[in-house]
């Protein structure tokens, strides 16, 4: 099932609970002692930088399948997020031993973290705040391997109500040649019975990848009926044909992002494994070398504003979906329910960090 570890940083204490919550996180994925360790070193370098920095700052602890994985082993990923000031040299950020006149400075352990996770990118912006992303894995990094081939890319965050143990919602991609498909499900209400029926979407997707996306919605509504149902939405790449394919049932959102405008992808009304319309229509639009595409639950605010930014298709999806998370929120307008935001890239090749 979806756990999750949702931490606030708003005091020394945190940074140990950040550390922790990792350990946890890695004795779950069943990393070794030697990535253990690694993971509770970049928890804390992460942490250490939001408290001494940062506003409203949190990291989110995620179980994932890295996209180059067999798909049997978790990885531990996490993100920091914050509405701070910035870096304001990035570039510098990233070497390590980075320090500059002010005593831990902010960004100060980054390069660290990026030379010794599996997977790492950030995203930073004067005023708006940064988000950084690492992800562990059983085997250690490999040092200048490279940036990651060109090619589309999935990622997400996932967040529970209430910093709850599992979150309800849950997201997974499945790849067949030149078909990714991506899916996000929102278990109905919360806790671990909604939990189980995304957790089931996830798991049936895996021998579904030759599907076309109306049929794999059929094939779920079969998998979910011992389960409370959920809320699914199913988008399908075909690199072959240049083409993204979107079907969608119950209160899930989707927006693509292409030539620089957003425009929305609707979902029919129904509940998969409970109510699901009898037939489900497709919508098919054009993919190109910059588009996005965000799929979310309802935990997002329903007028969320979709960022004006055109360095997030080169961002890792994962640190897309944490800034689209971090901007759609605030104090003013509380999280009410499990949010769950993932993210389908045209693969460009990321600035600061390596993998995928």
């Amino acid at each position: 099932m979806s756990r999750v570890w949702d931490v606030p940083v708003d005091d020394s204490t945190r940074v140990r609970d950040v550390r922790v919550a990792a350990e946890q996180a890695s004795a779950c994925a069943g990393l070794p002692s030697n990535r253990t360790a690694t993971a509770a070193l970049v928890a804390t370098e992460l942490a250490t930088n939001l408290l001494r920095h940062a506003e409203d700052g949190r990291v989110l602890i995620n179980l994932v399948e890295r996209a180059h994985d067999d798909g049997r082993r978790a990885a531990v990923q996490l993100v920091s997020l914050d509405h701070g000031p910035g870096i304001p040299d990035v570039a510098a950020a990233m070497r390590d031993g980075y320090t500059t006149t002010v005593a831990a400075s902010l960004g100060a352990g980054l390069g660290t973290c990026r030379r010794i996770a599996n997977d790492f990118d950030l995203h930073s912006a004067p005023g708006r705040g940064t988000v950084v992303m690492a992800r562990i894995g059983h085997e250690p990094a490999v040092r200048n391997q490279g940036p990651p081939a060109p090619g589309p890319r999935a990622g997400g965050v996932n967040v529970p109500l209430g910093r709850a143990e599992y979150s309800g919602d849950a997201w997974g991609r499945v790849r067949d040649g030149d078909r990714l498909t991506l899916l996000l499900a929102d278990g109905l209400g919360h806790g671990a019975k909604a939990a189980e029926a995304s957790t089931a979407a996830v798991n049936e997707l895996r021998g579904l990848a030759k599907l076309p996306p109306a049929e794999i919605l059929r094939r779920l509504g079969r998998a979910l009926r011992p389960t409370r149902g959920a809320a699914v939405s199913v988008a399908q790449l075909d690199l072959e044909a240049g083409q993204l394919s979107f079907a969608g049932i119950g209160n899930v959102g989707a927006r693509l992002r292409t030539g620089g405008a957003w425009k929305p992808l609707l979902s029919q009304p129904g509940i998969v494994g409970a109510q699901a319309p009898a037939s489900v229509p497709v919508q098919r639009v054009a993919w190109h070398a910059d588009s996005l595409l965000v799929l979310h639950s309802d935990g997002l605010p329903s007028r969320w504003t979709p960022p004006d930014d055109g360095v997030l298709p080169g961002c890792d999806p994962a640190v897309a979906a944490a800034v689209v998370l971090r901007d759609a929120g605030s104090a003013a307008r509380p999280v009410r329910d499990d949010t769950c935001v993932a993210v389908l890239t045209a693969g460009g090749v990321s600035r600061h960090g390596s993998g995928a």
